[in-house]
């Protein structure tokens, strides 16, 4: 894709004087949570920049979120990985025609698989590329704008699974939790700009993404459930917050144990 810019209205609302209560902009905007979480903005009447690899998808998107009350819908079919490295000029045009933002939320990712990633170099690159070496790319950007504006927020995806290393997914833990550090150290860099940037690490989520999974239990959540967490880390909380909550209990509990006993697990 080439990166170019779309709108679902012929004239912008927002130059005709109805004002957006937030600018936002949803970088890989086509992901289960991140549908869920560009519905809530839209009920609140924000403006958007919709950003993923389907123009035809992301268009549908915007339809549906300007019924639902969106004040403005713009849409950039992208890579994003590929166009990482351009991520701060592609962020300023953001802004320029939203006339500001006010929250980037970062939720495209990789879950790909251990054993394919074991097994092949470039499966390993694609789950590291995905989930951490283009998103620092985007979250350093954001930080950038931000600071500049001194208000605003970034909103990054990370993951328990980054919480400690296990059999069944290091390679995409590691990359969640250098994601979840980088943000971290963003947030203290951020500390009396009036900017702030959160980390939130979902568990285990009912999504496309985690089909080739087994689903159902109490430690499932839901893509709507995860949406709502982060919209409410935009405004609200620490640098690193859990969704649902319950999980940084369930997390500390799984860091605690000794190595040991650890190994003689299979999780």
């Amino acid at each position: 894709m080439d990166g170019s810019v779309g709108t679902v209205q012929p004239q912008s609302e927002i130059s005709q004087g109805v004002k957006a209560s937030n600018r936002v902009v949803i970088l890989g905007a086509l992901s289960a949570i991140a549908m869920a979480t560009a519905r809530i903005y839209a009920k609140e009447r924000a403006a958007l920049v919709l950003v993923g690899r389907n123009e035809d998808r992301l268009k549908a998107l915007a339809a549906d979120l300007k019924a639902r009350g969106a004040v403005q819908v713009h849409v950039a079919a992208m890579d994003l990985e590929a166009e990482a490295a351009r991520a701060e000029q592609h962020l300023g045009d953001w802004s320029a025609l939203m006339g500001g933002v006010d929250h980037v939320h970062v939720v495209y990712g990789y879950l790909g698989t251990q054993a394919g990633a074991s097994a092949e170099p470039a499966e390993l690159s694609r789950i590291v590329t995905s989930n951490f070496t283009s998103a620092v790319h985007w979250c350093e950007a954001t930080a950038n704008v931000l600071r500049k504006q001194t208000h605003g927020s970034l909103v990054a995806v990370s993951s328990v699974a980054g919480d400690r290393g296990r059999q069944s997914n290091y390679a995409y833990g590691a990359a969640k939790g250098g994601i979840a550090l980088f943000v971290q150290g963003i947030a203290h860099s951020l500390a009396g700009t009036g900017a702030r940037a959160v980390a939130v690490k979902p568990g285990f989520v009912d999504t496309p993404m985690t089909d080739g999974l087994k689903k159902g239990g109490a430690m499932w959540a839901t893509a709507d459930q995860v949406g709502k967490a982060l919209r409410k880390a935009a405004d609200t909380g620490g640098p690193i917050q859990y969704a649902p909550g319950k999980w940084r209990l369930v997390m500390a509990i799984i860091r605690s144990v000794p190595a040991f006993v650890f190994h003689k697990t299979k999780l």
